[in-house]
C-alpha cells in the first residue's frame, strides 16, 4: 500500500488515531463527566449514530495511507461498548498499525482483559486519580472503590497487557497529597504511573488556573521520597516527560500540558463516536465523516477528506490558553472524543 505523508500548517505529519467507540462512561469523574450534569436523564447518543465497528475499521484502514501508524481506542469508557474485543480484533489485521493500546477506567477489565489481548490489544493506560478510596469515591463521582479497578489492572497485567501505564489528573486540595501512594503501589507491580495537570477540556468541568498543580512541583514532591532522574523520550512527541527512579525500582512520567505544552510535537488525530473527526482535544468543532460513508463515498473521496483537513489543521490551544481561557470558546468535552 503506497503512503502519502501529509503534514499539516505548522510541519506536523499525522501517526496516531484515536477512536472513541462511546460517548457513555459508568463513572461521572468531576473533571470529564460531573454527575449534576451527567444524571440519569442525560440523552447519550443513540445507536443508529454510532459508527459501526465495520465504519470504524474502514476510517482507520483509509487513514494508514496517509502517515497512521498507532491506534487508541477511547471513550467515553471503551469496555461499555458491546463485543469491543471484535473492533481490537478487526483492527489488529491492518498490518501497517505497529501498535494498539486502549485508555479505560478499568471497572471491567478483569472480565475482558483475556479477550481483549487476545483480539490483539497490546497495552492498557488506566484512568486511576487516587488509590485513597474516600478520594477516589469523591473523583469518580458514583462511590465506587478502587478494589475493581486494581484487580483489573492486575488480570491486564497478568495476561501480558504490557506496558500498564497508570494516568492521575491531579487537582490541588483533591488529590495531590495521595500521590505518592500512588507511586509506591506503582513500584511494587511494575506499573508506569503519570500525573496530568488538570487541564480546561471542554467547559463542564469549570476549570480554574488556580486548582492546576505544575508538574515541576510534582517531580519534587516525588523526588523527595523517591529520588529520580530525568529520560530521555523514547520516540519524537512522547506527552509525558519521564523520570527514572535511581533505585531501579522503574520510572513515572508527568504530562505538562498547561505548563508546558506539546503542541510542536502533536500528531493525533481523534475519532469521535458518531464520526467526526477532531484535530486537537481542545478543538470547537469537528468535521463529519458519518454522512459521506453512509452516502456512499468511495475509499477515495473519504481519503481526501481527511487528508484535506489534516494539511489545513493549524491548531496549538495550549501554546495560547492564557489568551483564550477567558473568552467563552466553546470546546469539545473530554468524554466525547477522549483524553
Amino acid at each position: 500500500m503506497k503512503t502519502i505523508n501529509p503534514v499539516d500548517q505548522l510541519n506536523r505529519p499525522l501517526r496516531d488515531l484515536r477512536i472513541s467507540v462511546t460517548d457513555r462512561c459508568n463513572f461521572r469523574c468531576t473533571y470529564c463527566m460531573p454527575a449534576e450534569i451527567f444524571g440519569e436523564r442525560y440523552e447519550f447518543l443513540p445507536k443508529e449514530k454510532l459508527l459501526s465497528f465495520e465504519e470504524i475499521y474502514r476510517i482507520a484502514k483509509i487513514s494508514v495511507q496517509i502517515g497512521v501508524k498507532k491506534i487508541r481506542i477511547t471513550g467515553g469508557e471503551p469496555l461499555v461498548r458491546q463485543d469491543i474485543p471484535d473492533l481490537i480484533e478487526m483492527l489488529s489485521e491492518i498490518d501497517e498499525i505497529d501498535d494498539i493500546a486502549m485508555t479505560t477506567n478499568a471497572y471491567l477489565l478483569e472480565k475482558f482483559a483475556q479477550d481483549l489481548k487476545s483480539a490483539g490489544l497490546n497495552r492498557i493506560t488506566v484512568s486511576l486519580d487516587s488509590l485513597d478510596d474516600d478520594v477516589f469515591q469523591k473523583m469518580n463521582g458514583r462511590g465506587f472503590d478502587t478494589s475493581k479497578v486494581k484487580n483489573g489492572i492486575l488480570e491486564a497485567k497478568k495476561v501480558g497487557l504490557s506496558p500498564i501505564k497508570i494516568n492521575a489528573v491531579v487537582q490541588k486540595n483533591v488529590n495531590d497529597h495521595t500521590i505518592l501512594d500512588l507511586i509506591d503501589w506503582c513500584r511494587e507491580n511494575k506499573l508506569i504511573p503519570r500525573f496530568i495537570e488538570y487541564m480546561d477540556v471542554g467547559n463542564l468541568n469549570q476549570w480554574n488556573l488556580s486548582e492546576v498543580i505544575f508538574s515541576k512541583q510534582l517531580v519534587e514532591m516525588v523526588n523527595e521520597i523517591f529520588p529520580v532522574e530525568p529520560v530521555d523520550p523514547s520516540y519524537p512527541g512522547e506527552v509525558a516527560k519521564k523520570y527514572r527512579f535511581l533505585d531501579g525500582k522503574g520510572e513515572f512520567g508527568v504530562i505538562s500540558s498547561v505548563s508546558q505544552p506539546f503542541c510542536g510535537d502533536c500528531t493525533r488525530l481523534r475519532l469521535s463516536p458518531e464520526g467526526e473527526i477532531f484535530t486537537c482535544l481542545f478543538a470547537q468543532k469537528g468535521l463529519d465523516l458519518r454522512a459521506p460513508i453512509r452516502s456512499n463515498a468511495s475509499d477515495d473521496d473519504l481519503l481526501k477528506i481527511i487528508q484535506n483537513r489534516w494539511q489545513t489543521r493549524n491548531d496549538n490551544y495550549s501554546e495560547q490558553r492564557s489568551s483564550l481561557t477567558n473568552k467563552n470558546i466553546k470546546k469539545v468535552e473530554m468524554y466525547h472524543i477522549g483524553g
